[in-house]
């Protein structure tokens, strides 16, 4: 658990879409959840965790991204620029990684966090970092269960082994994989090597998601505490609501 990842890459490029009408004039890790922006709940986690860097992407109103970024302290802020083309979550990560040493990294959405941490223990991310072994992994997933999610769909993402092996929650030849049916809870360690034969321009990041299932290369770790996240504005409330009873 001693072992401290001291880089991050924040995904934060998207347009917000389902956010609107809110996200009509800022982006969407400025939105606020309890007085908070989504994206300051990312980087507080980060830089409780001891990372020291993040690259945060930024595209869709990009100067108030910066702004708000200038003013957040602790930790370097990087930016990795998409103004000119949005490059959807894998080619973002490709191209802001290059920002980075050859090192392990943290990889971060900025639209959902967790709370219900357990005071004087390991948090989630240093837990995950103790977890992660690059000769047996390609990437370590934060994964939740459903039941500890506030604001998600119901959709459940990957079945974890008792190993922490994970694989696609889908049937394969008309059987259900085994194990625990788990949500991806948006939080990655891996080392930044890993996209260097990343293709040029927009992909998205389940093409490594895959290829790691495909190698037994993809792990989970269970998230300690609730997850949450506001995808619309209706769903705002009970995010609040779920900030006020675990926090």
């Amino acid at each position: 658990m001693s072992k401290r990842i001291r880089h991050a890459m924040v995904l934060a490029a998207g347009l917000g879409m389902r956010m609107r009408p809110i996200t009509d004039t800022i982006p969407k890790p400025l939105v606020k959840i309890a007085g908070k922006p989504l994206i300051d709940y990312a980087l507080d986690t980060l830089k409780d965790a001891g990372c020291e860097t993040a690259v945060v992407n930024v595209h869709y109103l990009a100067e108030q991204m910066e702004a708000h970024l200038a003013e957040y302290k602790g930790m370097e802020i990087l930016i990795s620029d998409e103004r000119d083309v949005l490059l959807n979550s894998g080619g973002g990560l490709a191209k802001g990684l290059k920002l980075l040493p050859d090192v392990e990294v943290f990889v971060m959405n900025s639209d959902l966090f967790w709370i219900g941490e357990t005071p004087g223990q390991p948090t989630n991310l240093e837990m995950l970092a103790g977890f992660f072994d690059a000769d047996r992994m390609d990437m370590a997933m934060l994964c939740v269960r459903l039941e500890d999610t506030t604001g998600h769909d119901g959709k459940v993402d990957f079945a974890m082994d008792d190993d922490g092996r994970l694989v696609r929650y889908r049937p394969v030849d008309g059987v259900m994989p085994a194990g625990e049916g788990v949500v991806y809870a948006g939080a990655i360690a891996m080392r930044s090597s890993l996209l260097a034969d990343a293709p040029d321009g927009a992909f998205n990041l389940n093409i490594y998601f895959d290829r790691a299932i495909a190698a037994n290369r993809l792990y989970g770790l269970i998230l300690q505490g609730h997850w949450v996240t506001a995808g619309t504005p209706e769903a705002i409330g009970a995010a609040e609501e779920a900030v006020r009873r675990y926090s």
